[in-house]
């Protein structure tokens, strides 16, 4: 089975895809998620797995886009801690290094412990967190560390300096797998939807109040800028339900309400890890 992922192996996205699809996967890297929902619409890839969130970043704004442009379907859901470590070549010296690279969301969440290297220390944005430890590692230098996950570190064979640099230790991101086609789950119990409302008070509140009448928990709500028409929205909602005549239910009366409805996912809702 083909994943298309963001990045290299060894990047969150790797160990998201495998922790959701299992170990006997290949991969497709690809370094943006433009090309991974490209790979995904074309069928060279069975599946993609696409982070949509993160609890100290907040929404990739651009990937509902990309649902949206390429009509994916969303299938499951992952919620992976993410564990920052700084790294680099075995025998580097946390005091010999002069340059640190990442991905700008992963330095941003580093931020504190990054203050206190030394001044000189040049910190540089790329585009991966793991591509960032395997350039360390391909051109084997000495005095550059990354800062990325656990993963990353083994298969490149970079010695991990400092674990757990993060600011925020509840740290999680949550992963969307996606697919062409939509492809039922018996025991699905969340859904991803998207909908336009009136341009006039009250009208976002009425729709999200079907959902509530239904016993229908909204879990998330996004506004998503609409392409070509200044300060309007589209709203992207995710519910959970216990009973799926409730959510049904709901369905059917909200379509009367909203317009643009579109229906992105029907799966089953991932747990967060417990572990801290």
């Amino acid at each position: 089975m083909k994943i298309a992922i963001q990045g290299v192996a060894g990047a969150f996205h790797d160990e998201a895809a495998r922790k959701f699809f299992g170990e006997n996967i290949g991969l497709l890297e690809c370094n943006t998620f433009r090309l991974l929902c490209e790979k995904v619409d074309s069928g060279e890839a069975d599946y993609g797995i696409m982070a949509i969130e993160n609890t100290i970043a907040g929404s990739l704004l651009q990937n509902y886009g990309y649902i949206d442009e390429f009509k994916l379907r969303i299938t499951g859901e992952i919620y992976l801690r993410i564990k920052m470590n700084l790294m680099a070549l075995k025998g580097t010296k946390i005091k010999n290094i002069r340059q640190v690279l990442s991905h700008p969301i992963a330095l941003r969440q580093c931020a504190e412990y990054l203050g206190t290297l030394s001044k000189n220390v040049v910190i540089s944005e790329t585009e991966d967190t793991a591509e960032s430890a395997k350039m360390i590692y391909e051109n084997q230098l000495a005095d550059t560390a990354a800062v990325a996950g656990e993963v990353a570190a083994k298969i490149y064979n970079l010695e991990i300096l400092r674990e757990g640099i993060e600011t925020v230790k509840k740290n999680y991101t949550r992963f969307i797998t996606l697919s062409k086609n939509h492809q039922p789950v018996s025991d699905n119990n969340k859904a991803s939807l998207s909908f336009e409302v009136r341009h006039q008070p009250g009208s976002l509140a009425e729709a999200l109040s079907i959902f509530a009448r239904h016993d229908v928990n909204v879990t998330k709500i996004q506004s998503v800028p609409i392409l070509g028409q200044p300060y309007r929205y589209s709203f992207h909602v995710d519910v959970e339900w216990d009973n799926s005549n409730s959510y049904d239910a709901s369905i059917s009366e909200i379509i009367r309400h909203v317009s643009g409805l579109s229906i992105y996912g029907e799966y089953k809702k991932g747990e967060l890890p417990s572990e801290i």
